[in-house]
């Protein structure tokens, strides 16, 4: 059965969001996005009101973003991202 996007069980998935996230423009738990009012990247916990609750990819203290002040990472970008960080963690450690 499909969802009528032409995608079996309904995963017509791209990018961290669904179809229908894409068109609320809200990211499902575990898409990495970058807060544009923070200047920060964090992954997505979840969703209370009208926010959306990020914790950084190290782990830390999660900080509530708007919606429309967060943009989904391209691969790219996170490769970079990831990188930076295992960078600053053998940094700390080696």
């Amino acid at each position: 059965m499909t969802d009528g996007t032409g995608d079996m069980n309904g995963a017509n998935r791209m990018n961290g969001m669904d179809r229908t996230d894409r068109m609320d423009k809200i990211p499902v738990v575990g898409t990495v996005v970058r807060d544009a009012r923070h200047g920060r990247v964090g992954r997505v916990m979840g969703h209370e009101g009208p926010y959306i609750q990020l914790r950084p990819l190290a782990g830390g203290r999660e900080w509530d973003a708007a919606p429309e002040r967060i943009r989904v990472l391209t691969s790219d970008e996170l490769l970079s991202v990831l990188l930076a960080d295992a960078n600053a963690r053998r940094g700390q450690f080696g």
